[in-house]
């Protein structure tokens, strides 16, 4: 799974080229794989729990920080992995995402802090249509790997 945010291209070998143990995924790719499943796990449960429970709780935002962190490290390692980024459909919408996130994360501190019973009850209108914007790039990195 390529996961990359950023839309990179494969450098001569690529990720998957065989290593001394054979053929097969390299272990940088397997983290970043890793990260990404992970930033899937987190915000999803983090939306959906929200969305179910129709109220933002402080365990909602964790998961939404910890979402973004991991997604942030497995598309910095692929980036890595590939040698840069490229502005394609993968890349603009993994920015698009990531910025979203970020966004949604900070909102959703900023609605805890100040207790905003009227905004905890409201949140989870936007919290899903970030997360569909987010598995657009999480997706399209999955069939370009």
């Amino acid at each position: 799974m390529r996961g990359c945010s950023l839309g990179a291209h494969r450098p001569q070998g690529g990720p998957r080229a065989a290593t001394a143990q054979g053929p097969g995924v390299t272990e940088p790719v397997r983290t970043a794989a890793l990260l990404m499943a992970l930033a899937l796990a987190c915000y999803s449960t983090g939306v959906w729990a929200e969305r179910i429970i129709r109220h933002l709780r402080p365990w909602h935002l964790a998961m939404f920080w910890l979402g973004f962190a991991c997604d942030t490290a497995g598309t910095d390692r692929m980036r890595r992995l590939v040698g840069g980024m490229r502005l394609t459909f993968h890349g603009v919408t993994g920015l698009l995402a990531l910025g979203l996130m970020l966004g949604h994360a900070l909102w959703a501190t900023a609605v805890l802090l100040r207790r905003d019973e009227r905004a905890q009850r409201t949140f989870h209108r936007i919290s899903v249509g970030v997360w569909c914007v987010w598995l657009v790039p999480y997706l399209s990195g999955m069939l370009l790997a």
